[in-house]
């Protein structure tokens, strides 16, 4: 089974049990700390997943870091996780829930790279579009990349819209080459 798969499944029972015990909101925010934490300090995930470290060694490391800032409903993946020897995905884990908080908000997250920062107008634009279309809240993030030239490359999802004028000139290019 793959570690998406594995991972998509603890986060769903994770994400039951908050609901069950009304703590949505606090285990969202400790798996966003986690994740973040793992994200910035890549070692403590190598520790994780290293086969060398003993799995009291670990629950130890993740004790030391986390169990006084976190909700015990957090935590209990911790150990849940540590005793089925599959520490190394907890980063994944807390991807998953992630991404499941967001569907459960209806909340869809969506990234736009421009050659410019986008005016307020134009995010407003894309806001409306993307809430219309997908019927929910939408997160926008931005990037700017100056090497676009023009245009955009809009990204919800797993779907990618790229207009940009890099895009439609390589297209030109290869209509023209043919």
């Amino acid at each position: 089974m793959s570690v998406t798969t594995v991972a998509s499944r603890y986060a769903k029972s994770l994400i039951e049990l908050a609901k069950e015990k009304g703590v949505v909101e606090e285990v969202y925010k400790d798996m966003v700390l986690f994740a973040n934490t793992a994200s910035e300090n890549r070692i403590l995930m190598k520790v994780l997943g290293s086969p060398v470290v003993r799995h009291e060694k670990k629950l130890g490391i993740l004790k030391g870091l986390f169990e006084d800032k976190v909700n015990p409903v957090s935590f209990s993946i911790f150990n849940i996780i540590t005793r089925k020897n599959r520490e190394a995905i907890l980063d994944a884990i807390a991807d998953q829930f992630i991404k499941l908080y967001d569907e459960y908000r209806g909340i869809q997250k969506a990234t736009v790279i421009s050659s410019a920062p986008l005016t307020e107008e134009a995010r407003q634009h894309f806001i409306k579009i993307l809430s219309e279309t997908t019927g929910k809240k939408i997160e926008l993030t931005e990037k700017v990349d100056e090497n676009l030239i023009g245009g955009y490359i809009l990204t919800v999802g797993d779907k990618q819209i790229d207009a940009s004028l890099k895009s439609q000139l390589n297209t030109l290019k290869i209509k023209l080459a043919s």
